[in-house]
């Protein structure tokens, strides 16, 4: 959060159709921060967050899109909500949410063959009228493609592998 707020308002100044999206763990506590400075977050995991992002929402009079970030490897540790309980969050995201909740995203394990994971997001996403689906990275998104991805994330292939923090580290 604390580089998004710090990158997001120039990149706004500068392109205002520019969609900025919230990868990763956002903490409960920076909900306010996220809605304030992104068109999406993609990484809506559990219930405090989703009860975090109401207050944020209520309070700015605005609310990002929003995708369930989902743990289709179910690997403890990452984040995202549990497939067996995906079905109920999603639900209880879209009573909450409506048209805000726009898709699901996932990041499947490393060593794992990425196509059963990004089949079994593209089945949970049509069961509940989704159609967003954030799967694939540089290293898989061909696979995500061919599974139905609608956005993927391949900074990397295009920019290179992101620097290590150093502190005081100038831009």
């Amino acid at each position: 959060m604390q580089e998004a707020e710090a990158k997001f308002p120039p990149l706004r100044d500068a392109w205002p159709d520019l969609r900025l999206h919230i990868i990763g763990g956002v903490q409960t506590n920076k909900a306010l921060a996220a809605c304030r400075v992104a068109d999406v977050i993609e990484s809506l995991d559990r219930p405090s967050l989703a009860d975090a992002i109401a207050r944020a929402g209520d309070r700015l009079g605005r609310l990002p899109d929003m995708l369930v970030q989902v743990n289709t490897g179910a690997e403890p540790q990452k984040s995202g909500i549990a497939l067996g309980e995906a079905d109920t969050f999603i639900a209880l995201c879209r009573a909450r949410f409506g048209e805000r909740l726009r898709g699901l995203m996932c990041i499947p394990p490393v060593e794992d063959d990425p196509r059963p994971h990004f089949a079994t997001l593209a089945r949970l996403a049509r069961a509940h009228g989704l159609p967003t689906l954030s799967m694939g990275m540089s290293g898989d998104f061909e696979a995500a493609i061919a599974e139905g991805a609608t956005l993927v994330r391949i900074g990397t292939a295009i920019f290179g592998p992101r620097p290590t923090s150093s502190p005081a580290a100038p831009d």
